[in-house]
């Protein structure tokens, strides 16, 4: 189903179910000794990511049980090679698999953890099939759990998602994210690409990223920059580029391909894998980068989770939230020009295309502010690192 219309369903239909069952819903106590647990993450790839650590911390206090996460074709590939799940179940986003689920699995489960921020629908599944349920404090979703934990939005989403693990008297502390796993067959798929593109380990590789999810074009940084900014980093003869991107993406790798002046050989040193690689190859292949520059969006957290140095570029929402987490890593903000930052609020289901008009001069205006000296010159730090 269309992103848009499962936003719609959810916002006015779920609401009206989450508020219709909030009256049959008897609080108890969370149960501590959960035989069968369920965690749901449904949906953005960058934050399942940044739950993984929350999954780690779970399973350290439930050794013995049962753990299943509740996930889509959109970020199931995420949970691949996890050990700290037992089963990873993919649920389809429309009203018929859902209700499908719910009824195979009604009380199911002595523990559901709710990990979504926002949506209805992972509250409603909370509700009938788990016996007990935990979930954030906002929104008349909170009114079916058990259990509540406020959103803290002024800190890392990865230790916000560890305070619903902490609700349970489990403490832990987040040292790191956890590294994404890959197949043998992956792995051999992109060093096949690397062979064949004659990139070896003498190449410095830089993967950027220019694109983002289909909500919020406006987190972009322009599509300008990344030409000069790949100007200027292949000045550096050592220097490569890998443009990296899903298959839509393709057009927009291409144009800033074509807008980089000045530079010799430049099919041998701008490369773009838009599109060719899966979820899990994706994994691989930017792992395989010496540095990594992309905006608030998955493939960040991609590269910070591999361990790559990572410069994340941030303007509709807060680096403090979002920023490519781990040692080193740097995130480039400038938001501070807008009235409006941060207009992305994800716990809020905030996530507009930007509040000015695409005709006027400001829109993008936090992004715009970010120079390519500003980025150039964080490169230039993690480089020295």
């Amino acid at each position: 189903m269309a992103v848009e219309f499962i936003k719609f369903l959810d916002k006015y239909v779920g609401k009206a179910v989450c508020g219709f069952l909030s009256i049959f819903s008897s609080k108890k106590s969370l149960n501590l000794k959960a035989k069968k647990i369920l965690v749901i993450q449904l949906w953005g790839i960058g934050e399942t990511i940044l739950m993984l650590p929350s999954l780690k911390a779970l399973r350290s206090g439930f050794k013995k049980s049962e753990i299943d996460v509740l996930a889509t074709k959109r970020n199931s590939s995420v949970f691949y090679g996890n050990k700290n799940a037992d089963k990873i179940i993919e649920l389809k986003l429309n009203p018929l698999s859902i209700l499908s689920f719910i009824l195979k699995n009604y009380k199911k489960y002595d523990l559901v953890m709710d990990m979504e921020e926002y949506l209805n629908i992972s509250s409603i599944i909370s509700f009938f099939t788990g016996k007990s349920r935990l979930g954030y404090s906002h929104g008349i979703r909170a009114g079916l759990y058990d259990g509540k934990v406020i959103y803290n939005d002024r800190q890392h989403t990865s230790e916000t998602f560890l305070d619903l693990v902490r609700k349970l008297n489990i403490n832990y502390k987040l040292k790191k994210l956890e590294k994404l796993s890959y197949s043998k067959k992956d792995k051999e798929k992109v060093d096949k690409f690397f062979k064949a593109k004659k990139l070896s380990k003498k190449d410095f590789i830089i993967g950027i990223a220019p694109g983002v999810a289909e909500s919020s074009k406006c987190r972009m940084w322009p599509l300008k920059n990344y030409s000069l900014l790949s100007e200027n980093l292949l000045k550096n003869k050592k220097n490569k580029i890998i443009s990296i991107g899903n298959e839509k993406e393709n057009e927009i790798t291409e144009k800033i391909k074509d807008n980089v002046k000045d530079v010799k050989g430049i099919n041998n040193r701008i490369i773009n894998t838009a599109g060719l690689f899966n979820l899990n190859e994706l994994f691989y292949l930017i792992e395989k980068c010496n540095l990594f520059v992309g905006n608030d969006s998955g493939p960040m957290h991609i590269a910070a989770a591999q361990k790559i140095k990572t410069v994340g570029l941030f303007g509709p929402n807060l680096p403090e939230r979002f920023w490519p987490y781990g040692k080193g890593n740097i995130a480039v903000y400038k938001g501070d020009n807008c009235d409006f930052s941060p207009c992305i609020n994800v716990h809020k289901g905030q996530v507009p295309d930007c509040l000015f008009s695409k005709n006027s001069t400001d829109y993008q205006k936090c992004m715009k502010n970010i120079k390519v000296e500003d980025v150039l010159g964080k490169i230039r730090f993690l480089s020295k690192g």
